[in-house]
């Protein structure tokens, strides 16, 4: 984890779109994600667009 990266802040987010190395693309509602998948944010490139469009786009490391 990069210390001088800013955290996270999902509360905006609506989708969190996890782009699936060499495959499709899993969407989940935000507030899935937080209470039942255990997906490695801390790793790989993080696209925040839910000021935007209500995305997060995560390409794990591998896929970025």
């Amino acid at each position: 984890m990069n210390p001088l990266t800013p955290p996270l802040d999902i509360s905006k987010a609506e989708t969190i779109i996890y782009h699936i190395p060499d495959g499709p693309s899993l969407a989940v509602s935000a507030d899935t994600v937080v209470e039942y998948f255990d997906i490695d944010l801390t790793s790989g490139y993080i696209c925040d667009t839910s000021a935007i469009d209500g995305n997060i786009h995560v390409f794990p490391r591998g896929n970025a």
